[in-house]
């Protein structure tokens, strides 16, 4: 079966994504019509094709055991210099995205890896285009708002042509179907990290 790169992420809804997609494509971001808007849970990982049916299983686990939280984003950042990046900060839900991408990668899953640098929750509306464009982007979205209740995350392949696409969205468990996120303060997969 050969092997298939993956993503896991959080998509952006609408009408939120669609509008940080045409803003990313008029800085002259090349990437931005091949990538729906996002936070990311996984970065771009090369697996065997075939272990495909056991990704699915662990992402479905894990997301049966998450709740819906806030999720808010508000103004600009940028990891430059170490990165040709700027982004949408993620003001609330950070914490959530953490505990989620740590059980993404959990080292009794599939999706084992580390990371090449620290995770850190956002938006990216520009990726490695000119300095003057990654300057208007940051500018031009800094008063950028947007807020929703995050409810799923997304399997994506990326395909020969460069563009993800959603192989399947997965829905939170709900819990015990009260408000809140996961927990931070408890070891990943004890049951006391499903409470808030």
């Amino acid at each position: 079966m050969g092997t298939v790169t993956l993503g896991v992420s959080i998509a952006v809804p609408e009408p939120y994504g669609s509008l940080i997609q045409e803003r990313r494509a008029s800085f002259g971001d090349p990437a931005a019509h091949g990538i729906p808007t996002h936070v990311t849970l996984l970065p771009p990982t090369e697996v065997d094709g075939a272990a495909l049916p056991a990704i699915e299983e662990h992402l479905a686990r894990v997301a049966s055991g998450c709740r819906p939280f806030p999720m808010r984003l508000s103004g600009t950042g940028t990891f430059r210099p170490l990165s040709p990046v700027v982004f949408v900060q993620v003001v609330e839900g950070a914490a959530a995205c953490a505990w989620l991408q740590k059980r993404v990668r959990d080292a009794s899953g599939p999706l084992v890896r580390e990371l090449q640098f620290p995770y850190h929750p956002h938006v990216t509306v520009a990726h490695g285009i000119a300095e003057e464009a990654m300057d208007t982007a940051y500018e031009e979205l800094s008063e950028y708002r947007a807020e929703w209740s995050c409810a799923s995350f997304a399997l994506y392949e990326q395909g020969t042509d460069g563009v993800w696409r959603k192989l399947h969205e997965y829905a939170f468990g709900g819990g015990d179907g009260g408000p809140g996120m996961p927990c931070q303060n408890t070891p990943l997969g004890h049951p006391a990290s499903l409470r808030p």
